[in-house]
């Protein structure tokens, strides 16, 4: 991509506050949006090539979204973590295998996507996220799910196609939880914690896919007060 197609881009950015370049095979992230730390609300690079989110990410202090889904990222900066105004972050199909230590500090992050990543657990920095609603970590590598998730505030919280064969009981006194998406793991109904149909509040429960029939589930002990959440809610948004 030519200079002057970069510079109308910039332009742009300038007045709108949204920096929008997907798809254009970039390898790394362009420097020249330093000039606009202050400007910018939204950045989407999603669909190039960029390895590396450089630590001047830190700078843009008025960033709501930011997006890199499908590029080469291994690792994500400290510095990062000093968006205090960040609501949305996607980073779907990267090469990610953890979180940098201080992400609980994204004290405004409401959505995150981590689909198509290697993250092997539920990573332990979301805990301390309190206005976090949407949590997708869908196609990882995660095999358990730890104590540590009962401090998760998410209303949804996405782990489809991992390869999770243990859930801890905790799970049922997430605050907020409502939607567990668990389709595609390697669950026995023994490993799914009765608690989660009998005394959470989640109200929609996605366990298909995994090493045991559907029917199954219904005989569980909690099964009819899961369905009378399910179908309270179900009312709600008809």
């Amino acid at each position: 991509m030519g200079n002057s197609a970069l510079k109308a881009h910039l332009e742009t950015a300038q007045k709108t506050g949204v920096f929008q370049l997907t798809g254009k095979g970039l390898t790394e992230f362009p420097e020249d949006l330093q000039k606009l730390t202050s400007n910018l609300r939204t950045i989407d690079l999603s669909n190039n090539k960029i390895e590396i989110l450089p630590p001047l990410i830190g700078k843009f202090s008025l960033l709501k979204s930011l997006a890199l889904n499908n590029n080469k990222l291994t690792a994500l900066p400290e510095e990062l973590c000093k968006l205090k105004k960040l609501e949305t972050l996607h980073l779907n199909g990267n090469h990610l295998r953890q979180l940098p230590a201080a992400f609980g500090q994204l004290a405004a992050l409401k959505t995150l996507s981590l689909s198509g990543n290697q993250l092997r657990t539920v990573p332990t920095q979301l805990s301390g996220l309190r206005h976090l609603d949407v949590v997708d970590l869908s196609k990882n590598q995660i095999q358990n799910v730890p104590d540590t998730v009962r401090e998760l505030q998410a209303i949804e919280l996405n782990l489809n196609q991992n390869q999770i064969t243990q859930i801890s009981v905790q799970i049922s006194y997430c605050p907020r939880l409502k939607v567990l998406r668990l389709e595609e793991n390697c669950l026995e109904l023994s490993m799914l914690p009765q608690s989660i149909l009998s005394d959470s509040q989640i109200s929609l429960l996605a366990v298909e896919g995994n090493l045991f029939e559907i029917k199954n589930l219904r005989e569980l002990e909690g099964y009819d007060k899961y369905m009378e959440r399910f179908t309270a809610t179900k009312k709600k948004f008809a």
